[in-house]
Protein backbone atom coordinates (compact mmCIF):
# COMPACT_ATOMS: atom_id res chain seq x y z
CA UNK A 1 0.00 0.00 0.00
CA UNK A 2 1.45 3.06 -1.08
CA UNK A 3 5.15 1.60 -0.90
CA UNK A 4 4.50 0.43 2.90
CA UNK A 5 3.66 -2.66 4.53
CA UNK A 6 4.04 -4.76 7.57
CA UNK A 7 7.21 -5.78 8.74
CA UNK A 8 7.33 -10.39 7.91
CA UNK A 9 7.82 -11.45 11.45
CA UNK A 10 10.02 -14.07 11.14
CA UNK A 11 8.99 -17.82 11.44
CA UNK A 12 11.43 -19.12 14.14
CA UNK A 13 10.65 -15.65 16.02
CA UNK A 14 9.11 -17.05 19.28
CA UNK A 15 5.10 -15.48 19.14
CA UNK A 16 5.61 -14.71 22.79
CA UNK A 17 8.83 -12.39 22.16
CA UNK A 18 6.95 -10.47 19.85
CA UNK A 19 3.68 -9.95 21.11
CA UNK A 20 4.03 -9.66 25.18
CA UNK A 21 2.31 -7.17 26.94
CA UNK A 22 5.06 -3.99 27.81
CA UNK A 23 4.56 -3.49 31.72
CA UNK A 24 6.59 -1.36 33.61
CA UNK A 25 8.42 -1.43 36.80
CA UNK A 26 5.67 0.03 38.39
CA UNK A 27 2.63 -2.48 36.56
CA UNK A 28 1.45 -0.04 34.36
CA UNK A 29 0.81 -1.35 30.92
CA UNK A 30 1.57 0.57 27.71
CA UNK A 31 -1.30 1.20 25.82
CA UNK A 32 -0.34 4.47 24.04
CA UNK A 33 2.36 5.20 21.58
CA UNK A 34 3.06 8.90 20.45
CA UNK A 35 5.45 8.96 17.23
CA UNK A 36 7.02 12.11 16.36
CA UNK A 37 7.27 11.99 12.65
CA UNK A 38 9.06 15.22 12.26
CA UNK A 39 11.12 17.79 14.16
CA UNK A 40 10.53 20.42 12.02
CA UNK A 41 7.40 22.80 11.79
CA UNK A 42 6.21 25.82 10.22
CA UNK A 43 5.23 27.98 13.46
CA UNK A 44 7.77 28.93 15.98
CA UNK A 45 5.88 28.91 19.35
CA UNK A 46 7.91 31.08 22.04
CA UNK A 47 7.32 28.19 24.47
CA UNK A 48 8.14 25.12 22.38
CA UNK A 49 11.31 26.66 20.23
CA UNK A 50 13.85 28.64 20.13
CA UNK A 51 13.81 31.24 16.79
CA UNK A 52 16.53 30.29 15.06
CA UNK A 53 16.01 26.38 15.47
CA UNK A 54 18.58 23.82 14.55
CA UNK A 55 16.67 20.69 12.75
CA UNK A 56 17.95 17.00 12.42
CA UNK A 57 19.65 16.53 9.23
CA UNK A 58 16.70 15.02 6.55
CA UNK A 59 18.87 11.70 6.20
CA UNK A 60 19.19 11.33 10.33
CA UNK A 61 15.32 10.54 10.17
CA UNK A 62 13.71 6.98 10.19
CA UNK A 63 12.09 6.59 6.73
CA UNK A 64 8.46 5.89 6.67
CA UNK A 65 8.75 2.38 5.90
CA UNK A 66 10.56 2.13 8.89
CA UNK A 67 8.59 4.69 11.08
CA UNK A 68 5.32 1.81 10.03
CA UNK A 69 7.56 -1.36 10.83
CA UNK A 70 8.03 0.37 14.50
CA UNK A 71 4.86 1.55 15.02
CA UNK A 72 3.58 -1.78 14.17
CA UNK A 73 5.71 -3.93 16.40
CA UNK A 74 4.31 -1.83 19.49
CA UNK A 75 0.86 -2.18 17.99
CA UNK A 76 1.70 -6.28 18.28
CA UNK A 77 2.15 -5.57 21.74
CA UNK A 78 -0.74 -4.24 23.35
CA UNK A 79 -0.43 -0.66 22.22
CA UNK A 80 -4.38 0.31 21.08
CA UNK A 81 -3.78 4.16 20.66
CA UNK A 82 -1.49 5.78 18.63
CA UNK A 83 -0.92 9.41 17.95
CA UNK A 84 1.24 10.82 15.38
CA UNK A 85 2.91 14.19 16.32
CA UNK A 86 5.79 16.48 15.35
CA UNK A 87 6.83 19.21 14.90
CA UNK A 88 3.77 19.51 13.04
CA UNK A 89 2.92 15.84 11.37
CA UNK A 90 1.83 17.30 8.20
CA UNK A 91 4.94 18.99 6.97
CA UNK A 92 6.49 16.04 6.84
CA UNK A 93 6.77 14.87 2.84
CA UNK A 94 4.51 12.36 1.95
CA UNK A 95 3.41 12.12 5.58
CA UNK A 96 -0.03 10.62 4.05
CA UNK A 97 1.23 7.70 2.91
CA UNK A 98 2.21 6.56 6.41
CA UNK A 99 -1.48 7.23 7.70
CA UNK A 100 -2.96 5.17 5.13
CA UNK A 101 -0.52 2.48 5.54
CA UNK A 102 -1.22 1.99 9.54
CA UNK A 103 -4.89 2.64 9.06
CA UNK A 104 -4.93 -1.17 8.50
CA UNK A 105 -4.53 -1.72 11.86
CA UNK A 106 -7.69 -0.23 12.26
CA UNK A 107 -9.46 -2.10 9.41
CA UNK A 108 -7.83 -5.39 11.38
CA UNK A 109 -9.00 -4.44 15.12
CA UNK A 110 -5.59 -4.42 16.52
CA UNK A 111 -5.58 -1.02 16.74
CA UNK A 112 -8.56 1.34 18.41
CA UNK A 113 -7.46 4.26 17.54
CA UNK A 114 -4.88 6.51 15.21
CA UNK A 115 -5.30 10.12 15.73
CA UNK A 116 -2.55 12.79 15.53
CA UNK A 117 -1.66 16.88 17.35
CA UNK A 118 -1.26 19.19 14.50
CA UNK A 119 -1.21 23.37 14.71
CA UNK A 120 -3.87 23.48 12.32
CA UNK A 121 -2.24 25.03 9.64
CA UNK A 122 -1.88 22.14 6.79
CA UNK A 123 -5.33 20.61 8.52
CA UNK A 124 -7.46 22.31 5.07
CA UNK A 125 -5.20 20.04 2.58
CA UNK A 126 -5.66 16.55 4.44
CA UNK A 127 -8.63 16.44 6.63
CA UNK A 128 -10.76 14.72 4.46
CA UNK A 129 -7.75 12.04 3.68
CA UNK A 130 -7.85 11.82 7.49
CA UNK A 131 -11.41 10.75 7.62
CA UNK A 132 -10.98 8.45 4.81
CA UNK A 133 -7.92 6.90 6.47
CA UNK A 134 -10.19 6.31 9.22
CA UNK A 135 -8.88 9.03 11.68
CA UNK A 136 -12.07 10.32 14.01
CA UNK A 137 -10.62 13.19 16.03
CA UNK A 138 -7.34 15.27 16.19
CA UNK A 139 -6.19 17.44 18.45
CA UNK A 140 -4.95 21.01 17.03
CA UNK A 141 -2.86 23.17 19.37
CA UNK A 142 -4.17 26.80 19.11
CA UNK A 143 -3.79 29.62 22.20
CA UNK A 144 -5.60 32.28 21.29
CA UNK A 145 -8.32 33.57 19.25
CA UNK A 146 -6.28 37.27 18.66
CA UNK A 147 -4.64 37.47 15.62
CA UNK A 148 -1.82 39.63 16.68
CA UNK A 149 -1.60 37.31 20.09
CA UNK A 150 -1.15 34.46 17.63
CA UNK A 151 1.38 36.14 15.97
CA UNK A 152 3.25 36.66 18.87
CA UNK A 153 3.19 33.55 20.41
CA UNK A 154 4.06 31.99 16.76
CA UNK A 155 6.22 34.29 16.14
CA UNK A 156 5.13 34.31 12.53
CA UNK A 157 1.63 32.17 11.93
CA UNK A 158 -1.22 33.12 10.62
CA UNK A 159 -4.20 32.39 12.42
CA UNK A 160 -6.67 32.33 9.14
CA UNK A 161 -4.62 29.84 7.87
CA UNK A 162 -5.40 27.61 11.50
CA UNK A 163 -9.23 28.36 11.67
CA UNK A 164 -9.84 27.04 8.03
CA UNK A 165 -8.21 23.85 9.27
CA UNK A 166 -10.40 23.51 12.03
CA UNK A 167 -13.52 24.10 9.85
CA UNK A 168 -12.48 21.27 7.26
CA UNK A 169 -11.96 18.94 9.71
CA UNK A 170 -15.05 19.58 11.15
CA UNK A 171 -16.78 19.12 7.68
CA UNK A 172 -15.16 16.11 6.65
CA UNK A 173 -16.52 14.55 9.79
CA UNK A 174 -13.54 14.53 12.55
CA UNK A 175 -13.78 15.69 16.13
CA UNK A 176 -11.78 18.42 17.27
CA UNK A 177 -10.08 19.06 20.03
CA UNK A 178 -8.54 22.16 20.65
CA UNK A 179 -4.95 22.40 23.46
CA UNK A 180 -3.92 25.86 24.59
CA UNK A 181 -1.00 26.55 26.74
CA UNK A 182 -2.13 28.53 29.62
CA UNK A 183 1.01 31.63 29.28
CA UNK A 184 0.44 34.55 32.21
CA UNK A 185 -0.29 38.12 31.14
CA UNK A 186 -0.86 36.48 27.72
CA UNK A 187 -3.79 34.63 26.74
CA UNK A 188 -5.17 33.92 30.48
CA UNK A 189 -7.37 36.45 30.74
CA UNK A 190 -8.68 35.16 27.17
CA UNK A 191 -9.67 31.75 28.21
CA UNK A 192 -12.92 31.56 29.04
CA UNK A 193 -13.96 33.08 25.19
CA UNK A 194 -11.89 30.46 23.83
CA UNK A 195 -13.35 27.92 26.24
CA UNK A 196 -16.97 29.79 24.96
CA UNK A 197 -15.59 29.48 21.20
CA UNK A 198 -14.55 25.81 21.11
CA UNK A 199 -17.46 24.31 23.28
CA UNK A 200 -20.10 26.65 20.96
CA UNK A 201 -18.38 24.77 18.30
CA UNK A 202 -19.04 20.91 19.76
CA UNK A 203 -15.13 21.01 20.22
CA UNK A 204 -13.51 20.40 23.68
CA UNK A 205 -10.79 22.48 25.07
CA UNK A 206 -7.79 21.32 27.08
CA UNK A 207 -5.49 23.72 29.01
CA UNK A 208 -2.34 22.97 29.78
CA UNK A 209 0.80 23.85 31.70
CA UNK A 210 4.10 25.33 30.38
CA UNK A 211 6.73 22.76 30.94
CA UNK A 212 10.36 22.82 31.25
CA UNK A 213 11.78 21.17 28.26
CA UNK A 214 14.47 22.85 25.76
CA UNK A 215 16.32 25.92 25.51
CA UNK A 216 14.02 28.64 24.28
CA UNK A 217 15.78 31.77 24.85
CA UNK A 218 13.66 32.91 27.47
CA UNK A 219 12.60 32.53 31.30
CA UNK A 220 9.69 30.06 31.51
CA UNK A 221 8.93 31.35 34.95
CA UNK A 222 7.95 34.19 33.51
CA UNK A 223 5.34 31.87 31.39
CA UNK A 224 4.17 29.75 34.00
CA UNK A 225 0.78 30.19 35.10
CA UNK A 226 -0.42 27.21 37.41
CA UNK A 227 -3.90 25.31 35.98
CA UNK A 228 -4.83 25.52 39.76
CA UNK A 229 -5.26 29.06 40.15
CA UNK A 230 -7.06 29.14 36.11
CA UNK A 231 -9.38 26.34 37.33
CA UNK A 232 -10.03 28.81 40.35
CA UNK A 233 -11.11 31.72 38.21
CA UNK A 234 -13.35 29.83 35.24
CA UNK A 235 -15.16 28.28 38.72
CA UNK A 236 -16.38 31.26 39.51
CA UNK A 237 -17.59 31.86 36.36
CA UNK A 238 -18.82 28.84 35.43
CA UNK A 239 -20.26 25.38 37.11
CA UNK A 240 -17.61 22.84 36.51
CA UNK A 241 -18.21 19.16 38.06
CA UNK A 242 -15.50 16.74 37.73
CA UNK A 243 -15.86 13.71 35.66
CA UNK A 244 -14.46 10.12 36.09
CA UNK A 245 -14.12 9.81 32.15
CA UNK A 246 -10.75 9.19 30.42
CA UNK A 247 -9.24 9.38 27.11
CA UNK A 248 -6.48 7.23 27.58
CA UNK A 249 -4.26 10.34 28.09
CA UNK A 250 -3.07 12.69 31.20
CA UNK A 251 -5.88 15.01 31.19
CA UNK A 252 -8.72 15.26 33.95
CA UNK A 253 -11.87 16.50 32.67
CA UNK A 254 -14.70 18.46 34.14
CA UNK A 255 -18.15 19.06 32.33
CA UNK A 256 -19.24 22.72 32.00
CA UNK A 257 -22.70 23.14 33.40
CA UNK A 258 -23.37 27.21 31.30
CA UNK A 259 -21.93 25.78 27.66
CA UNK A 260 -22.54 21.84 27.65
CA UNK A 261 -19.13 21.30 27.28
CA UNK A 262 -15.81 19.78 28.78
CA UNK A 263 -12.80 21.07 29.46
CA UNK A 264 -9.45 19.03 30.49
CA UNK A 265 -6.51 20.17 32.67
CA UNK A 266 -3.44 18.95 31.75
CA UNK A 267 -1.19 19.64 35.14
CA UNK A 268 2.57 18.54 35.03
CA UNK A 269 3.48 20.96 36.86
CA UNK A 270 0.76 21.62 39.82
CA UNK A 271 -0.85 18.15 39.73
CA UNK A 272 1.19 15.13 37.97
CA UNK A 273 -0.51 12.31 35.94
CA UNK A 274 2.44 9.59 36.51
CA UNK A 275 0.55 7.47 38.43
CA UNK A 276 -1.69 6.37 35.77
CA UNK A 277 1.01 6.69 32.88
CA UNK A 278 0.29 4.43 30.17
CA UNK A 279 2.29 5.84 27.28
CA UNK A 280 5.89 5.95 26.00
CA UNK A 281 7.05 8.81 23.14
CA UNK A 282 9.36 7.53 19.59
CA UNK A 283 11.41 10.51 17.95
CA UNK A 284 11.67 10.82 14.59
CA UNK A 285 14.97 9.19 14.61
CA UNK A 286 13.85 6.12 16.25
CA UNK A 287 14.35 7.20 20.14
CA UNK A 288 12.16 5.94 22.74
CA UNK A 289 11.85 7.75 25.79
CA UNK A 290 9.60 6.39 28.62
CA UNK A 291 8.83 9.57 30.26
CA UNK A 292 8.54 13.10 29.22
CA UNK A 293 10.19 14.73 32.17
CA UNK A 294 13.28 12.25 32.51
CA UNK A 295 16.34 12.23 30.06
CA UNK A 296 16.28 8.18 29.73
CA UNK A 297 16.76 7.59 25.85
CA UNK A 298 16.72 4.02 24.54
CA UNK A 299 18.07 3.79 20.86
CA UNK A 300 15.22 1.73 18.58
CA UNK A 301 16.76 2.38 15.20
CA UNK A 302 20.11 0.24 15.71
CA UNK A 303 18.03 -2.79 16.13
CA UNK A 304 15.13 -1.89 13.74
CA UNK A 305 17.89 -2.05 11.19
CA UNK A 306 20.18 -4.66 12.14
CA UNK A 307 17.49 -7.53 11.32
CA UNK A 308 14.81 -8.29 8.78
CA UNK A 309 12.83 -9.56 11.19
CA UNK A 310 11.63 -7.85 14.53
CA UNK A 311 12.93 -9.93 17.33
CA UNK A 312 15.96 -7.27 18.27
CA UNK A 313 13.37 -4.75 18.26
CA UNK A 314 11.14 -6.88 20.34
CA UNK A 315 14.13 -7.32 22.95
CA UNK A 316 14.41 -3.34 23.29
CA UNK A 317 11.56 -2.36 23.08
CA UNK A 318 11.04 -4.45 26.66
CA UNK A 319 14.59 -4.12 28.03
CA UNK A 320 13.66 -0.21 27.70
CA UNK A 321 9.54 -0.17 29.86
CA UNK A 322 11.80 -2.23 32.21
CA UNK A 323 13.76 1.05 33.02
CA UNK A 324 10.58 3.31 32.76
CA UNK A 325 10.66 6.10 35.50
CA UNK A 326 7.99 6.04 37.93
CA UNK A 327 7.61 9.79 37.47
CA UNK A 328 8.73 13.04 35.98
CA UNK A 329 10.41 15.87 38.67
CA UNK A 330 10.00 19.14 36.73
CA UNK A 331 10.10 22.27 38.66
CA UNK A 332 9.80 25.74 37.68
CA UNK A 333 10.46 28.66 40.02
CA UNK A 334 13.47 31.13 39.74
CA UNK A 335 15.84 29.10 41.23
CA UNK A 336 15.21 26.79 38.52
CA UNK A 337 14.66 28.62 35.38
CA UNK A 338 16.62 26.33 33.64
CA UNK A 339 15.18 23.44 31.39
CA UNK A 340 14.50 20.18 33.22
CA UNK A 341 14.89 17.89 30.15
CA UNK A 342 17.14 19.09 27.28
CA UNK A 343 15.32 18.26 24.39
CA UNK A 344 12.80 20.60 22.69
CA UNK A 345 9.13 19.96 23.16
CA UNK A 346 9.18 19.58 19.52
CA UNK A 347 11.28 16.43 19.31
CA UNK A 348 8.51 14.64 20.77
CA UNK A 349 5.64 16.45 20.54
CA UNK A 350 4.16 16.39 23.95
Amino acid sequence: MNGLSASPLAAASPRDALSSAMTDPFGRTISYLRVSVTDRCDLRCFYCMSEDMTFLPKADLLTLEELDRLCTAFIAKGVKKLRLTGGEPLVRRNVMTLVRSLSRHLSSGALSELTLTTNGTQLAKHARELADCGVRRVNVSLDTLDPKKFREITRWGEIDKVLEGIEAARAAGLGVKINAVALKNLNEDELPDLMRWAHGKGMGLTLIEVMPMGEIGSGRIDQYLPLSLVRARLAQQFTLTDLAESTGGPARYVSVAETGGKLGFITPMTHNFCESCNRVRITCTGTLHTCLGHEDASDLRKPLRASDDDMLLADAIDRAIGLKPKGHDFIIDRRHDRPSVSRHMSVTGG
